[in-house]
């Protein structure tokens, strides 16, 4: 976004919605990787995730998926034995929140914000509620692009540092003195 003297900057919406991505991805307890997600229509959040563990089982980071901890133990490499993987996907988490909830994410064309580009699996649930945009950071072996295009799907890969700025002015005390 550019400045115009005396006007007020803030985020745009792909900004302010992948921050959103990137705050639910702080509370993702995997061993891997941290991935937050948001779903969004009409400039309104629907329905936020992360990835972990299901409800019930222990958290990852307390020894609930094998195959993260065989990673992180050089046992794996990456991409290997994802079928093993006992985290549920950020993105799938999200559409899953809005299941629970009887929340009709693509009545109107959603759009689902990731800090990762989705794998195969997240993309087709997303392709099948109506996801018809998705913004993603950083990129996935096991995704299928080719999926989303054929399915008419605008994909946008946001480049990380549009959002460096903004996550600063939140840690920056604001010219109230911070109250």
């Amino acid at each position: 976004m550019r400045a115009v003297a005396g006007t007020f900057e803030r985020p745009d919406w792909d900004e302010y919605f992948m921050l959103q991505a990137e705050l639910a991805k702080l509370r993702s307890n995997c061993r891997s990787r941290q991935v937050g997600a948001v779903i969004v229509r009409n400039n309104r959040q629907l329905a936020t995730g992360y990835n972990g563990t299901p409800p019930g089982m222990p958290n990852c980071h307390e020894g609930g998926c094998e195959r993260c901890l065989r990673r992180e133990q050089g046992l794996l490499g990456p991409g290997e034995q994802l079928e093993r993987c006992m985290c549920t996907h950020a993105e799938a988490n999200a559409i899953m929140h809005c299941a629970i909830l009887g929340i009709e994410a693509g009545a109107a064309g959603a759009a689902l914000y990731t800090t990762m580009a989705p794998c195969l699996e997240c993309a087709k649930m997303a392709v099948t509620i109506g996801i018809r945009r998705f913004v993603c950071l950083g990129s996935y072996a096991e995704h299928d692009m080719g999926l989303l295009d054929r399915a008419g799907v605008e994909m946008l890969v946001m480049d990380r540092g549009r959002l460096s700025r903004w996550m600063g002015k939140m840690l920056t005390p604001g010219e109230d003195g911070g109250k």
